[in-house]
């Protein structure tokens, strides 16, 4: 995915990784990750689960992997659990692309 964000220029949206690992824990994979691509998406650290919890996302004490998407008001627009989203990166666009549209009404 970091080697795509470029995916994301066109949409005014802030991204971020969520996950319930430790900040420090974060941070190590954060810098791996800039020192890999250059530039890596800020990590938001969620260890009791409550942000994942919201989106729908918590897989007993763990996360699932996926996306979603929160609006102004932080309430989720959808949500979307998904082992191979990088993976499938056109088909995780489209998605995204089609919910900020019918949230935004940009066509």
């Amino acid at each position: 995915m970091h080697e795509n964000l470029d995916l994301l220029e066109d949409l005014n949206v802030n991204a971020y990784i969520i996950s319930g690992d430790s900040p420090e824990q974060q941070l190590e994979l954060y810098n791996s990750l800039k020192e890999w691509n250059g530039v890596s998406l800020p990590f938001v650290s969620d260890p009791e689960l409550k942000l994942i919890d919201k989106f729908n996302m918590k897989n007993k004490d763990a996360a699932y992997r996926g996306y979603g998407m929160l609006d102004t008001d932080g309430e989720v627009v959808f949500n979307t659990v998904d082992d191979n989203w990088g993976a499938q990166l056109s088909e995780t666009m489209a998605e995204i692309n089609k919910e900020y549209q019918k949230l935004t009404g940009d066509n």
